[in-house]
């Protein structure tokens, strides 16, 4: 064999490298952003939700790019953008002592 000859080792290598880095991190993240997304489309009224900033309250009106939220404790009614929904979360179940 000539010592300039092409040897496909490396091409194998970095093919290897770029596949187990789609598996590893970017499928993944598209299948968390689908879902996401998916959870935006199926807002409601009446929906428990909390922000990214950790404001919690229940949906109110929706349209089309933002949402009213009632906040508890004095059912203050503030708009977000849709995107800034982070979870529809269950209501807490009540203590029992």
């Amino acid at each position: 064999m000539a010592p300039n000859a092409f040897s496909a080792q490396p091409l194998l290598l970095m093919l290897v490298f770029v596949a187990l880095m789609y598996f590893l991190m970017i499928a993944p993240n598209q299948r968390k952003q689908k879902k996401w997304q998916e959870m935006l489309s199926k807002l409601k009224n009446g929906d428990r939700v909390t922000t990214n900033g950790g404001i919690r309250g229940v949906i109110i009106s929706v349209k089309d790019d933002t949402v009213q939220l009632r906040v508890p404790p004095d059912n203050v009614k503030l708009e977000f953008v849709k995107s800034a929904i982070a979870a529809v979360t269950l209501p807490e179940d009540t203590k029992q002592s």
